[in-house]
């Protein structure tokens, strides 16, 4: 069985973050390590950190952190692309003093330089962040993207190159699939033949075992629309058989499977039915018919 979380809170101490996801029956937990919206972000506590690090032996693993929203490693802007490698080899460190395995971001926009100019300044950008912290072991994931505007990412191809220009230690450097993304940037997964074609050209391209860690979001539009609106699962257009097919795949068998659905109120049971139904997927062996939709396309 993979192992099934959710992206939960921080607020009061990161050590609350595990607790957090041990009440909701989580294996495994991502989070924040600061203020996702805010460029400074305050020292983490040692003793924070010492609990943290304790009450994570007991579960649910820690596997990953989501970095700030506001890093574009992708930026033409000399200012602004420095300070996102600074942001991001700040939350590397944070990644590392807190025990994190993976540090999941989103590899930003180009903003009309081009994709082989965003490209390469993403490469560079990881590739400073790993020379700052020579003997880490937190491994950074590029997070695939929807395809909006200029924003890079949508394909495989992309992220490949992306780590392929990775001149610092490349082996610390992976993949993080969000399952709405892909579908929004036309990555269809909905029934086993497009499912297993998709996985094939990932590994051809990239290789499987640098896909890390996923997060697991249904999509609220179609194949293709390009619009990153997370649903709760069952709920939206990827539908279930895309999630039956990913928690009883036995390559992904120990993989962290995260949450970022609607938690739908402070009881959080939009989290709890989203677990139910994944945990109920789990060896059934019967898949669920897929609908034709209008507009499919199929990318690689």
């Amino acid at each position: 069985m993979p192992l099934l979380g959710c992206h939960v809170s921080i607020a009061g101490g990161m050590n609350l973050a595990v607790d957090r996801g041990r009440d909701l029956g989580c294996d495994a937990i991502q989070v924040f390590t600061k203020n996702q919206n805010q460029w400074k972000a305050k020292p983490l506590d040692p003793d924070d950190v010492k609990e943290f690090r304790r009450k994570a032996k007991g579960g649910p693993w820690p596997a990953m952190s989501h970095a700030s929203y506001l890093i574009n490693c992708a930026s033409p802007k000399d200012d602004l692309w420095a300070k996102s490698v600074e942001g991001l080899t700040e939350e590397y460190a944070r990644c590392e003093a807190l025990g994190i395995a993976f540090l999941v971001f989103h590899p930003g926009a180009h903003t009309g330089s081009g994709a082989d100019a965003g490209i390469r300044r993403i490469s560079a950008a990881v590739s400073r962040v790993l020379e700052a912290h020579p003997k880490g072991t937190t491994v950074i994931c590029l997070e695939n993207m929807a395809g909006a505007a200029t924003v890079l990412g949508s394909t495989w191809e992309e992220l490949a190159r992306m780590r392929d220009g990775v001149s610092a230690d490349r082996k610390r450097v992976g993949v993080c699939l969000d399952t709405c993304h892909a579908f929004a940037a036309g990555v269809d997964m909905t029934d086993a033949a497009k499912y297993g074609e998709q996985l094939d050209a990932f590994d051809e391209r990239l290789g499987l075992g640098l896909l890390k860690c996923i997060q697991l979001n249904d999509s609220k539009f179609e194949l293709g629309a390009k619009k990153d609106r997370h649903e709760n699962i069952g709920k939206g257009h990827i539908g279930l058989e895309h999630f039956r097919l990913l928690v009883n795949d036995k390559r992904f068998a120990k993989h962290a499977m995260v949450l970022e659905t609607d938690p739908r109120d402070d009881a959080f049971s939009g989290w709890k039915k989203d677990l139910k139904a994944l945990r109920g997927l789990v060896g059934r062996d019967q898949p669920f018919p897929t609908k034709r939709r209008k507009g499919q396309q199929h990318i690689g």
